[in-house]
C-alpha cells in the first residue's frame, strides 16, 4: 500500500523505515530510484553493456536488516574505489596518448644538447681541418715568392719593378671575390651593387675620389715599401734570414699598437718583442757584422717595420674589415700603384738604375709566378679568417722560416752556425709569445685548478674505497654481498 508523500519528501515505507534506521546512503526519492533502476535493468538485454546494471543489482541484493545492509557501503566503496583507479587509468592513458607512451620533456632536452654537441664538434674539426689546410697553404705560398725571388735575381735584378708589377695584380683580387660569390651565394648581386656595398670600409658615402687620394695613397706607399725592402733584403741574406727577420712585425705591431692605440700593455709580449731585438742583432752578428749582412738586416726591418706601421694605421682609420671589404681595399691599391706610381719604373729604366735590354729578354714566367703566389698569399690570409682560427694563419706565416731553411739547405746556399740557428729560434718563439690571447695568465690558472681538483678527487675515491672484494650470494628474497675473507 503506497503511502502519500510527507512535507519532508518521504514518499514510501520503505523511505520512512530507511531514514529511522539512519542508513547513511539514505536520500528523499531513495525507493522511487530504485524502482526506476530495476526497471532499466529489466529493460537491459542479457550480454550487452548496461552502466546502470551493476548497481542496480547490487540494491537489489541488499535486504532491509540494519546488520547485513551496513556492509552493502562498503562493497559500494570499494566499487567506487575501483572505478576511480580506472578513472586515472584511464586519464592518464588520455594524457599520453593512444599510444601508451608517455612525453618526457627531459629526454627532448638531452637529445637537443647531443645535437648541439654533435654540431659543435663537426664545426670544430671541419675549422682544424680547414685550419691544417690554409697552413699549408700559407707557408708555401710565402715560402714560393720568396725562392722565386731568389731564382729571378740570377738573371734579372730590378727590386723596385718587380715589386710595381706583382702590386698591380692585386687589382684581381675584388674579381676573385665576386666569383666566389657567384658560387656559393645564394642570393647574389650584381657586381655594381656589391662595388658600392664593398666600399663602405671608406665611409656611409662610399669611395669618392677625395677618399681614393686620402685613404688610398699612405696605404700604398707602405705597401710598396713593405715589399720593396724585402726584395732588397733578399739579395744581401739567405731566404731563411729574411723570412725570420720579418717575422719580427708582430712584436713592432704590439709596440706600434701599445704607444699609438693605447692598447693594453702585457709583460709577455714585451718579453716577445725583447726576444725579437735579441734575435736581430744575433742575426747581425752571425756573419761577424759583415757590411752586407748588416744592411741586408737593415731591409729586413725595416720591411717588417713599415708592416707593423701599416697594419696599425690601417686598424686606426678603417678598422676591422670583412672578406669582401679587404678585397675592395686591395684591389683599390692596386689601381693606385697602376696609375699613380707606374713613373717611378720608367723613371729608374731612363736613369739606369734598373735597365733592361728588351721586354722579350724579361723572365716572365718567374714574374708571373712570384706575383700570383703573391696574391695567393694575401687571398688566403684574408679567406683564413672565414674559414679557420686566425691564429693559424699566423702559425702558417711563421712556418714559412723552416720551410725556406729547408729549401736552402737542399739548395746548398747556407750554412747554418750556432749564432743564426739560435737567433731564428728566438726571433720564432718571440713570434709564437705574441700570439698568446690576452687572458692566457687567467685560462693558465683556470687550467692548473682543474688539473689540481680532478687529482684531489681521485684522492678522495682512493681513500674512500675500502679494497675488498665482494661476491653475491643469490636468496630467495634477494641477492646479499659477502665480504671476502
Amino acid at each position: 500500500m503506497d503511502v502519500k508523500a510527507a512535507p519532508n519528501g518521504v514518499a514510501t515505507i520503505e523511505d520512512r523505515i530507511l531514514r529511522i534506521t539512519g542508513y547513511y546512503g539514505y536520500y528523499p526519492g531513495y525507493s522511487s530510484q530504485k524502482s526506476t533502476s530495476r526497471s532499466s535493468a529489466a529493460r537491459c538485454k542479457p550480454g550487452a553493456n548496461c552502466p546502470s546494471s551493476h548497481s542496480g543489482i547490487s540494491r537489489q541484493l541488499s535486504p532491509l536488516s540494519v546488520t547485513e545492509e551496513s556492509s552493502a557501503p562498503i562493497l559500494e566503496l570499494q566499487s567506487r574505489g575501483a572505478s576511480g583507479v580506472c578513472g586515472h587509468r584511464i586519464e592518464r592513458q588520455s594524457r599520453t596518448g593512444d599510444d601508451g607512451t608517455q612525453p618526457c620533456p627531459e629526454s627532448s632536452s638531452q637529445e637537443n644538447r647531443i645535437k648541439a654537441r654533435c654540431l659543435s664538434c663537426t664545426s670544430v674539426v671541419l675549422k682544424a681541418v680547414w685550419g691544417l689546410l690554409i697552413i699549408l697553404s700559407v707557408s708555401s705560398s710565402w715560402v714560393g715568392t720568396t725562392q722565386i725571388v731568389k731564382i729571378t735575381y740570377k738573371n734579372f735584378y730590378c727590386p723596385f719593378f718587380m715589386t710595381w708589377f706583382s702590386t698591380n695584380w692585386n687589382i684581381m683580387f675584388f674579381p676573385v671575390y665576386y666569383s666566389g660569390h657567384l658560387a656559393t651565394a645564394q642570393e647574389k648581386q650584381s657586381p655594381m651593387k656589391k662595388f658600392r656595398e664593398c666600399s663602405r670600409i671608406f665611409g656611409e658615402d662610399g669611395l669618392t675620389l677625395k677618399l681614393f687620394l686620402k685613404r688610398t695613397a699612405p696605404f700604398s706607399i707602405l705597401w710598396t715599401l713593405t715589399n720593396y725592402l724585402y726584395l732588397l733584403a733578399l739579395k744581401k741574406l739567405t731566404a731563411t734570414d729574411v723570412s725570420a727577420l720579418f717575422c719580427c712585425n708582430k712584436a713592432f705591431v704590439f709596440l706600434l699598437s701599445w704607444i699609438v692605440l693605447k692598447d693594453r700593455f702585457m709583460g709577455v709580449r714585451i718579453v716577445a718583442a725583447i726576444m725579437a731585438i735579441t734575435g736581430i742583432v744575433m742575426m747581425a752578428y752571425a756573419d761577424n757584422f759583415h757590411a752586407d749582412s748588416i744592411i741586408g738586416v737593415a731591409f729586413a726591418v725595416g720591411s717588417a717595420s713599415t708592416s707593423a706601421l701599416y697594419k696599425v694605421l690601417f686598424k686606426m682609420f678603417l678598422g676591422s674589415a670583412n672578406f669582401g671589404e679587404a678585397a675592395h681595399f686591395v684591389s683599390t691599391l692596386g689601381f693606385f700603384n697602376l696609375i699613380f706610381i707606374s713613373f717611378t719604373p720608367v723613371i729608374l729604366y731612363f736613369t739606369k738604375v734598373e735597365h733592361w735590354s728588351s721586354f722579350a729578354a724579361l723572365p716572365w714566367g718567374c714574374l708571373c709566378g712570384m706575383a700570383g703566389l703573391w696574391l695567393a698569399f694575401n687571398i688566403l690570409v684574408n679567406v683564413g679568417v672565414l674559414l679557420t682560427y686566425p691564429i693559424l694563419i699566423s702559425i702558417g706565416t711563421v712556418l714559412s722560416v723552416p720551410g725556406n731553411a729547408a729549401v736552402d739547405l737542399l739548395k746548398q746556399e747556407v750554412i747554418f752556425n750556432v749564432v743564426r740557428l739560435a737567433a731564428t729560434i728566438i726571433i720564432c718563439l718571440g713570434f709564437l709569445l705574441m700570439l698568446l690571447p690576452e687572458e692566457w695568465d687567467e685560462m693558465t690558472l683556470r687550467f692548473i685548478n682543474s688539473l689540481k681538483e680532478k687529482k684531489s678527487e681521485e684522492r678522495v675515491d682512493e681513500v674512500s674505497d675500502p679494497g675488498v672484494h665482494l661476491r653475491s650470494r643469490s636468496r630467495v628474497n634477494g641477492a646479499v654481498s659477502i665480504p671476502l675473507t
